[in-house]
């Protein structure tokens, strides 16, 4: 049997952007991407702490160390600039394998979106 469970976790950071007329995605900087284990085109869901939106998407890399978490097309609808986001992403595994998984979760400093 295959479960689905956490895979990683960005937990609080700041909304930098909202860019409606963008193709679409959530563009995060790359470092973030990099420290939550999180790919190009990976999809991801979105949890709004500001207003509960949640919501799905897949990942682009924004610039490195930049900070920025830009929302892109219509998920630009659903975010205001300086909300407080949690960004969600998850696997499919065996169900023994997912009793010892530990999951990537990364607290990043939510004025400025840097790693602590």
């Amino acid at each position: 049997m295959q479960i689905e469970v956490l895979k990683s976790k960005i937990h609080r950071v700041k909304v930098t952007g909202a860019d409606l007329n963008y193709i679409g995605s959530i563009t995060i900087d790359v470092a973030l991407m990099e420290a939550a284990n999180i790919i190009e085109g990976e999809k991801v869901s979105i949890v709004n702490i500001n207003n509960g939106e949640r919501f799905e998407t897949y990942a682009i890399p924004g610039p490195k160390n930049s900070g920025v978490i830009t929302l892109n097309g219509p998920a630009a609808r659903k975010v205001h600039k300086d909300d407080i986001i949690i960004v969600i992403t998850y696997a499919l595994m065996d169900f023994e394998e997912a009793k010892t998984f530990k999951p990537w979760v990364i607290f990043p400093n939510e004025n400025d979106n840097s790693l602590k």
